[in-house]
């Protein structure tokens, strides 16, 4: 039987579900699992889809995982209702995966394990294998094409339009029309087969909708290279590391096609490709000093070599931009894994008293508009500006609201002081406080033959840039400092609070790619009469509406994915709040955090089953929900 006990109890639901695909990796399985994300996409369906991968080349289990809603929830649920497994090596935790009534599709070419058989499950069986030996020779051919069989499979099993389906693979391939028809016809087998061997369809079925609108897909590097152009970067200096490289990959893409010059055939853009970490932020710094609009893109291991040149560019208050996509660390941690764990190693990079200033953009349209703002707020505010993003916003297709650029908008470029200005006889001192804003003027080398001139150095020196080893001088400077950050906290972009519309005294605080996650679970515990308003952070320094919302409420739970609730630390530390104020959910398996997740830590906390934040059981329990 194709389909095993197939009167059991079966999940029914429509345009609501979540699949994923257990696959082998390095066999071209990403490429048909993300034509199916965006088949349902272009059928008018909001689909989140997430590439979980291994950091090796091949041969290792490899998943891929789409949200279907068609209320527009854009995080992980949490829970499986299908899986589609060819690989039999995860076999055994894939079936253990699929919630109860819900389907399991597999390979059954060879039979399944009967150990494997759960009766709370549906079981599908599609002899893939099989099929791609009747049809194809090549060995490279049978891999490929079976991962789209089953995308053709399951559009039988799903009801989808397959019009959609071969219209796709139609635009995917244009300019290489000789692939076009073996992949529909690899459809068409699938569909086929489906439709004439298995009850179609199964309780799970996809309609078109028009909720989509004039959303996109688009993933976060792509976008942040693409903010980086418009913002104005001529300067690129960065060393490959997973999960930023496509961030430089795509600035060159988008450079080459606007930044040549049409007549003269040149380039009016820099990209290298330094030989580690501390030469590209070099690189950046040097290139910020001279006028040029600069930046570079690492991970966490990538900020610990670059802290010290941070130091010196915070010191020296010099233009520089740095994305960092972060993934899981400590050291190599799990590189092609997502995290938001870099928090505490940005805000404070490099030794000494430093404070860096810190972006967190939750969607592609926020990538691209805080990739170019961080530009304008690095010659404005003349500091590092680190924007934190991860590889769940970094690498995954995410939906997002399109990217749009006022062509009139100009540039900030701060406070520089110009050769007529230093000819009329204006008084110069790089580090003196003129506005009273802690902001300094600034000179380009080479503005003035004999005017204008400073040493740039991260040693102490006084207001004229002179060096000197007085103590109240360097205490002078560094007061300075602390009042410019208080400037920085009118410039960065303010938080943005939800109200749940009811008197409640509790409240969240969510940052980045946590904001679909959170936003689920909120309405899931609202639904259950558990009421709470939300804010999401969007820069550190916090300004006063930050400190305002936690005062008002009397308890916050600050929702985070790392280990050591790193954002609640900072909270606690700026403003002097105590432990009992802020509880922590915590997601650090290296999966994007689910709403389920989120939902049952808050309801632990709420009941009074946890107390302490940091808790052991707290942790392993929401672990285990997030898959």
């Amino acid at each position: 039987m194709n389909v095993m006990q197939s009167n059991k109890k079966r999940i029914e639901s429509v345009n609501d579900f979540v699949i994923k695909f257990a696959n082998v990796n390095g066999t071209g399985s990403a490429s048909a699992n993300n034509m199916f994300a965006k088949s349902l996409f272009r059928m008018g369906l909001p689909v989140c889809p997430k590439n979980i991968f291994p950091s090796n080349i091949q041969g290792l289990p490899t998943w891929y995982e789409v949200r279907v809603s068609e209320k527009g929830y854009l995080g992980r649920r949490g829970g499986t209702d299908i899986v589609l497994s060819v690989n039999p090596q995860s076999m055994p935790q894939d079936i253990q995966d699929v919630e109860p009534g819900g389907y399991f599709i597999y390979d059954n070419t060879k039979p399944l394990d009967l150990r494997l058989i759960r009766n709370d499950v549906n079981i599908i069986g599609i002899p893939l294998t099989r099929i791609c030996n009747e049809q194809y020779q090549d060995h490279r051919q049978r891999q490929l094409f079976k991962n789209v069989i089953y995308v053709g499979a399951l559009a039988a099993l799903l009801d989808m339009d397959f019009k959609v389906l071969t219209s796709l693979v139609e635009d995917q391939f244009k300019g290489k029309e000789k692939l076009v028809l073996p992949n529909i016809h690899a459809l068409e087998m699938g569909h086929q087969w489906a439709s004439t061997n298995l009850e179609c369809p199964i309780g799970i079925r996809v309609e078109s909708r028009d909720s989509v609108g004039d959303k996109i897909l688009l993933d976060g590097n792509t976008a942040l290279g693409l903010g980086a152009v418009y913002g104005g970067a001529t300067v690129a200096a960065w060393y490959p590391i997973t999960p930023s490289t496509s961030v430089v990959d795509a600035y060159e893409k988008y450079a080459r096609r606007v930044r040549i010059d049409p007549g003269t055939g040149r380039r009016n853009y820099a990209i290298v490709q330094a030989e580690d970490e501390l030469s590209a932020i070099g690189m950046v710094i040097g290139a910020g000093w001279t006028g040029a609009r600069s930046f570079t893109a690492t991970s966490g291991p990538g900020v610990s070599l670059m802290s010290e040149f941070l130091g010196l560019a915070y010191f020296a208050e010099i233009p520089t931009v740095l994305f960092n996509v972060q993934r899981a660390g400590p050291s190599t941690g799990m590189p092609t894994r997502t995290q938001q764990s870099d928090i505490l190693a940005c805000a404070y990079a490099s030794h000494g008293d430093t404070k860096q200033v810190l972006l967190f953009p939750s969607t592609p349209r926020e990538c691209f508009d805080f990739g170019a703002m961080s530009f304008d707020l690095a010659e404005r505010l003349q500091t590092p500006i680190i924007l934190m993003t991860d590889l769940d916003l970094g690498m995954n297709d995410n939906m997002s609201e399109p990217l749009v650029w006022d062509d009139d908008r100009e540039y900030d470029r701060g406070k520089v002081m110009t050769g007529e200005q230093l000819e009329s006889g204006e008084d110069f001192g790089r580090y003196l406080d003129v506005d009273g804003d802690a902001i300094c003027y600034r000179t380009y080398p080479g503005t003035h033959p004999d005017r204008g001139a400073y040493f740039t150095r991260g040693t102490s020196r006084d207001e004229m840039a002179v060096y000197t080893e007085r103590g109240e001088e360097y205490e002078k400077n560094m007061l300075r400092l602390m009042r410019k950050w208080d400037t920085i906290k009118e410039y960065v972009p303010a938080p943005e609070i939800v109200p749940c519309g009811k008197a409640t005294d509790t409240g969240v605080i969510y940052f980045g790619t946590s904001e679909e996650s959170s936003r689920e679970a909120l309405d899931n515990l609202a639904e259950e009469g558990v009421f709470l308003d939300a804010m999401r952070v969007r820069s550190f320094p916090f300004n006063d509406e930050v400190k305002r919302y936690i005062e008002e409420h009397e308890q916050v739970f600050v929702i985070e994915q790392n280990r050591d609730a790193q954002l609640r630390t900072l909270l606690m530390a700026e403003f002097e709040f105590g432990p009992d104020k802020l509880k922590s959910v915590l997601c650090f398996d290296g999966t994007p955090i689910s709403a389920r997740n989120i939902r049952k830590q808050i309801k632990a906390h709420l009941n009074g089953d946890n107390v302490t934040p940091l808790h052991r059981n707290i942790v392993a329990s929401g672990a285990g929900d997030n898959q």
